[in-house]
């Protein structure tokens, strides 16, 4: 999208900003933390950032030597990308008869709003066993389970991912608010703590834009404060450590 056009339409729903006013630190830029800006990614098979994709390519060639392929389902995704991802859902839902609000809570169970998706910084991968059949939707969570076709693969990570940087955000802990368990979702926290960081210091209502967007009508400044503190900020507090 051309910044130009992208910077004249914002949330406008309030004069207060709901965060900080402070501009992030360098090398962050708005852009960037809201996918706006290309990403230089480490390979077309790791699409990463190049420090994120060589913990990868590490952490990928220590499994294999153990007879675990891992590979990346979802790497790096720009705004669009996720534009288009809760457009579909949206469009969807709401041809099944959600209102507005409902159709809104439903996206959030596991997708994030545009300008806001952690895959936006090239530090997140969702993952896969790529040695086992592919059937059907891949990111199931019993399927990384008991004798799911990644069990083995969810054994092995829990075990060795954080000794390569990875950890999952959204872990299965009942006190844990926002996105539902993302056994697959995993984080690159040497590089997304600081990006986290930068991002809290944005003012999202100033920043945050709905141009094209699907139930924009609807993300009223109570409903972004609750998505806020339960969503981009309810995530394993071991990757809030800023």
């Amino acid at each position: 999208m051309n910044r130009r056009v992208f910077l004249t339409t914002s949330i406008g729903l309030a004069s207060a900003p709901l965060w900080s006013q402070s501009h992030p630190p360098k090398p962050y830029s708005t852009d960037l933390l809201l996918g706006q800006k290309t990403l230089k990614l480490y390979k077309t098979s790791i699409p990463l950032a190049k420090k994120a994709g060589r913990a990868f390519e590490k952490m990928q060639n220590a499994a294999r030597k153990e007879g675990i392929e891992i590979q990346i389902v979802s790497g790096y995704r720009s705004y669009e990308r996720q534009k288009a991802i809760w457009n579909r859902k949206f469009k969807a839902n709401k041809t099944a008869g959600y209102s507005d609000q409902e159709n809104l809570k439903k996206i959030i169970e596991y997708s994030t709003l545009p300008g806001t998706s952690r895959h936006h910084w090239g530090a997140e991968v969702d993952l896969i066993d790529g040695s086992q059949p592919k059937n059907g939707d891949v990111l199931l969570t019993e399927k990384f389970k008991e004798k799911g076709p990644y069990a083995v693969l969810k054994k092995w990570m829990d075990e060795h991912a954080n000794t390569f940087g990875f950890y999952l955000p959204y872990t299965e802990n009942p006190q844990r608010k926002g996105f539902y368990y993302e056994p697959w979702h995993y984080s690159y926290a040497p590089l997304s703590i600081p990006l986290l960081k930068a991002y809290t210091e944005l003012d999202l209502n100033q920043v945050l834009k709905t141009e094209g967007l699907e139930g924009k009508h609807a993300l009223t400044t109570d409903f972004l404060q609750y998505y806020y503190q339960n969503h981009i900020m309810g995530i394993n507090p071991l990757l809030k450590n800023f």
